[in-house]
């Protein structure tokens, strides 16, 4: 690893680079990072750079919480790891290049809160199950003039939804994010003007899982960078305005076993497929208390955005928050997939495939039988219709997330007993903070901290 850091220094040298971005995310999904000279990248790689264990428990106000017992006090420190395999020079920042880190404890063992391991662990797992995941992004942000307050007031395109005439003002933008994700190693399956005020999405190329959740960093810090370039600020938080539709990130995987894509069927998953998407449904509670995990998840989950409100699936359905999308004979079964809804930048990326990844391998190993789908949008029923068909509102605020988390030992068990503590302290910390503050006044908190 040291040859390949020096190796990779050199050449990122001799371009013009002066330093690297050694990037994670906390339990609020907001990225950090240290930055290291570029002569220093080969004893980072194999040394790590020092940095506090505290950032466990950052809540997403920067405030520090002591509300966890295994980080309880300010002392501790620990070695940030550059990935030198995924080390890429930012073509909107030509002067720094940029890797994911791995926290590790401070003599260099395993440290049970770095979430990309928990991620890993999962993974491997899959592996010895003779189980293969595909995952990928799409990612919705909006757009605003740099220096504006919000979005609301000043939005960064005036529309209409999926029109081309929307992002005319935005051109140089677009060609800008298009250079420089081709340039980063980052592939884009399209991009266009959302539903959403001043909305944009793309989505990120299927790949592991790992790379997945590396590929959403990667493309937070290309998409601000590019941004700032042409004069604009964007923002990934989960709402950006009181009775807007919210920013999600739909998650969509696959899982394979010999090649074969157990979610491939005709028009339906096959039985193992099935299994998945059942395994996904029956702890969809817990698995929203981490994919969608902020106070202002909470307020995006509304009936009748395509947020997914309530617990159920369908095909095709975009009311659904587990939306299973079959193969067809132009795309091919290999495409079927299932997208998560319920997901956004307040998750940490890897927490959110680790819990994804663990609650469909149980779904398959203990034979989940799911539902049947439904094509309708359950918010349009009565409670009445709702509770015959078993479909009940997935949880409204941080005491029912917390509640739902604790009640699956299947997700809040992929966190270990560590991070799982400094995740609830983090969450709690957050509530705390929101706790008598109007829904604006919580949105614009967020507003900018993605």
């Amino acid at each position: 690893m040291t040859k390949a850091a020096s190796a990779a220094a050199k050449d990122l040298a001799a371009a013009g680079v002066s330093g690297v971005h050694v990037a994670w995310a906390d339990n609020n999904g907001i990225p950090r990072s240290r930055i290291v000279p570029i002569t220093g990248l080969a004893d980072a790689a194999t040394r790590g750079v020092g940095t506090t264990s505290l950032f466990a428990v950052f809540d997403s106000h920067d405030a520090i919480t002591y509300g966890h017992s295994g980080l309880a006090t300010p002392s501790g420190d620990i070695r940030l790891v550059p990935v030198i395999d995924r080390l890429r020079r930012l073509a909107g920042q030509p002067a720094l290049a940029w890797a994911p880190g791995r926290q590790l404890a401070a003599d260099g063992s395993p440290w049970p809160y770095c979430q990309r391991g928990v991620l890993e662990r999962q993974v491997a797992e899959a592996d010895r199950r003779g189980l293969e995941f595909r995952a990928g992004y799409e990612m919705e942000f909006a757009v605003a003039p740099a220096g504006s307050a919000d979005i609301v007031s000043a939005p960064g395109h005036p529309g209409p939804a999926y029109s081309p005439h929307a992002l005319i003002g935005l051109d140089e933008f677009v060609a800008g994010l298009l250079h420089d994700f081709d340039a980063n190693g980052l592939r884009i399956g399209q991009l266009h003007a959302e539903y959403g005020l001043a909305q944009l999405e793309l989505s990120l190329g299927v790949t592991d899982p790992v790379s997945a959740a590396d590929d959403q960093l990667l493309a937070r810090q290309t998409i601000h960078a590019a941004a700032h370039a042409h004069g604009l600020v964007v923002s990934f938080a989960p709402m950006i305005g009181s009775g807007t539709a919210g920013n999600g990130w739909h998650l969509h995987t696959s899982v394979r076993r010999k090649g074969r894509n157990l979610l491939a069927g005709e028009g339906l998953p096959g039985e193992d497929g099935a299994a998945y998407l059942g395994g996904l449904l029956r702890d969809l509670p817990a698995l929203t208390a981490i994919t969608a995990p902020s106070v202002p998840s909470t307020m995006r989950l509304r009936p009748g955005f395509f947020a997914g409100a309530y617990a159920f699936w369908g095909v095709e359905n975009r009311e659904a928050p587990l939306r299973y999308v079959p193969g067809s004979s132009l795309l091919g079964t290999d495409h079927a997939n299932v997208e998560l809804k319920t997901s956004d930048a307040s998750a940490n990326p890897y927490l959110a495939l680790a819990v994804v990844l663990a609650a469909g391998m149980a779904g398959i190993a203990d034979g989940v039988v799911p539902p049947e789908p439904i094509a309708q949008d359950p918010g349009t029923w009565s409670a009445g219709e709702r509770e015959t068909r078993g479909v009940a509102r997935l949880p409204e605020d941080p005491a029912a997330q917390d509640a739902a988390l604790l009640a699956s030992s299947r997700v809040a068990g992929v966190l270990g007993d560590e991070l799982l503590g400094a995740f609830r302290a983090v969450r709690a910390s957050d509530a705390a903070w929101a706790e008598g503050k109007s829904a604006d006044e919580i949105i614009a908190a967020h507003l900018w901290r993605y």
